[in-house]
């Protein structure tokens, strides 16, 4: 049906700047999705028991991933928990 990876690969291995380029593309196309589908599932996200009703049990992929990953928090202000965040990181002063 499809051709093996290593076909592919000697296909543009002669054109280096062919070969980046389908790289560059491969990985705008996987944030694009992971992007997306963070969104989506941040949009669908129930956090209102989080122990019989999970994020995998409620369908979700991403987020669980971002979250063993250490992100739980945004800069701008949301959190996965859905409480509200203050960033106390990073402060701004004025002389």
């Amino acid at each position: 049906m499809g051709l093996p990876w290593y076909r592919v690969h000697t296909v543009v291995l002669n054109d280096p700047g062919w070969l980046l380029s389908i790289h560059i593309m491969h990985t705008a196309l996987v944030a694009g999705w992971a992007g997306s589908m963070a969104l989506y599932e941040l949009a669908v996200f129930d956090p209102s028991d989080p122990v019989l009703d999970p994020m995998w049990r409620q369908g979700m992929f991403v987020i669980p991933f971002m979250t063993r990953l250490g992100i739980t928090n945004s800069w701008g202000g949301w959190s996965i928990t859905g409480g509200t965040v203050t960033n106390s990181g990073i402060r701004v002063t004025k002389v």
